[in-house]
């Protein structure tokens, strides 16, 4: 068993799919428009060694009313293999301004740094 996919919400696919692209150097797939759900438009995040792939959607009701789907998710660990990995990109997230916490140690023994997407959706990079 695999996981295929993790999805997330957000109003502006285009700088969520040009932060996965330039941030992880993700491949980003076409946008694909329901034709049973009007509004709805995805495309996929697919990271370096297809080794995970993000889905990112968007439609016109997003956070609109209190039952709505709601834009982002808490969090996702993103594991770069090293601490020096986690440095490099979190320096070149600090120079973007993406950068939410420094490389640290946590309470229970990762090595992470928190960046943010455009929308604030928050990602994790650990060791």
């Amino acid at each position: 068993m695999q996981l295929a996919h993790i999805a997330l919400w957000t109003r502006d696919l285009d700088a969520a799919a040009a932060f996965w692209q330039s941030v992880f150097g993700a491949t980003i797939g076409a946008p694909y428009r329901s034709h049973r759900r009007p509004g709805f438009v995805s495309r996929f995040a697919v990271l370096p060694g297809d080794a995970a792939r993000v889905e990112l959607m968007t439609g016109p009701w997003i956070d609109g009313a209190p039952d709505a789907e709601r834009q982002g998710w808490d969090h996702v660990a993103i594991a770069l293999g090293s601490a020096a990995a986690v440095d490099a990109m979190a320096a070149r997230c600090q120079d973007a301004g993406c950068l939410v916490s420094a490389p640290r140690t946590t309470g229970d023994g990762f090595y992470e740094a928190v960046i943010a997407m455009p929308d604030g959706t928050r990602i994790e990079i650990t060791a």
